[in-house]
């Protein structure tokens, strides 16, 4: 019965012979799958014992016993040798390189146009007014006539511009939401401010542009006077221009508002001594303002004898020229990356 010994012998070194020629972690599969599974030629040589009588089945066991612990050794070894490389490789394939620049990660920019809409916004959020955003294209009756200004008003001359049909058109500026605002209070108490675009047919030149933004505000209730007019805005100017800006109300007309006031703020580049920027009067126009017309309450559900209001409308990019020194308010629009790069947040 030597021959079956002679067979262990053979087989085991056939095994660990093709286990030298394993590579990879596939091949390695593969030759578990037949070497060391309960098919493979080893296990099924274990099925001889059946043939052996007394010592030599003692003899037989212990001959298989040496030989799969001698594979399990070899192929926990190969097995070992094979992570390691792989390991190795993914390290060397996914290594940095230290030595390097790293990236340069660049914050954009803000449109200036938005960083003032957003400061305005925010000063008067913080003072309790409400902030109502209407549509750019509004009716006629609520962009006109709901503003005091009826089909044959001179004042239309100058506004009269982006039709869609006859009774719509291009918002021309955003007091239609103040109206509109008026309705859903329903002759109750408010304040609030609209912010958006509005359109008019103008000449585009580094002062003026048929599309522009607004931030027109509205308060309206009982014992409401032009002091609180006054008050409120020197709040506003003091906050967007600094605490040393005096503030002069000029008499001017509006038809939705009676008094009317252009408002002006101290020249913030000579300090109201009059220079080049102010036109040698020490100061610059910034907005206009006044109290609400009788008749725009009247419209809106409001008692004149009992109610009174003031409202305000600024430009944003009139803000923000005089803010950040530009020159020129198609800048806003051209969308020059150069421009735009002046006002990355730091």
């Amino acid at each position: 019965m030597s021959e079956i010994f002679t067979k262990v012998a053979e087989l085991k070194e056939k095994i660990l012979s093709d286990l030298k020629e394993v590579k990879d972690e596939l091949s390695l599969k593969s030759f578990q799958e037949t070497h060391m599974s309960k098919k493979s030629a080893l296990s099924q040589l274990m099925s001889e014992i059946r043939n052996l009588v007394g010592e030599e089945k003692t003899k037989f066991g212990q001959a298989m016993n040496d030989a799969r612990s001698a594979v399990q050794t070899a192929f926990q070894a190969k097995q070992k040798e094979i992570q390691e490389k792989a390991i190795a490789m993914k390290l060397e394939r996914e290594k940095i390189d230290i030595t390097l620049p790293s990236y340069n990660y660049k914050l954009g920019g803000i449109n200036p146009f938005y960083l003032i809409q957003d400061e305005i916004i925010d000063t008067f959020v913080s003072i309790g007014y409400e902030v109502k955003e209407g549509p750019d294209v509004e009716t006629d009756y609520y962009n006109f006539e709901r503003m005091n200004i009826p089909a044959d008003h001179p004042a239309r001359e100058m506004q009269d511009s982006l039709y869609i049909n006859p009774t719509t058109l291009l918002r021309t500026h955003t007091s239609p939401e103040q109206a509109h605002a008026m309705d859903e209070k329903q002759g109750k108490p408010l304040m609030m401010i609209c912010p958006g675009k509005t359109y008019r047919r103008d000449d585009d030149d580094a002062t003026h542009s048929h599309q522009f933004g607004q931030v027109e505000g509205l308060v309206v209730g009982k014992g409401i006077t032009m002091a609180n007019l006054k008050a409120t805005l020197e709040l506003f100017v003091r906050r967007m221009f600094g605490e040393k800006r005096e503030v002069r109300f000029r008499g001017s007309y509006f038809p939705f508002t009676e008094p009317s006031v252009e408002v002006d703020i101290s020249c913030m580049n000579c300090g109201g001594k009059g220079c080049s920027m102010c036109k040698g009067t020490g100061f610059i126009e910034i907005l206009g303002a006044g109290m609400v017309h009788p008749n725009v309450l009247k419209m809106s559900g409001y008692d004149p004898s009992v109610y009174s209001g003031f409202a305000f409308g600024v430009g944003i990019e009139r803000v923000a020229m005089l803010r950040y020194g530009i020159d020129d308010i198609r800048k806003f629009y051209q969308g020059d990356v150069r421009f735009i790069e002046q006002f990355i947040r730091k």
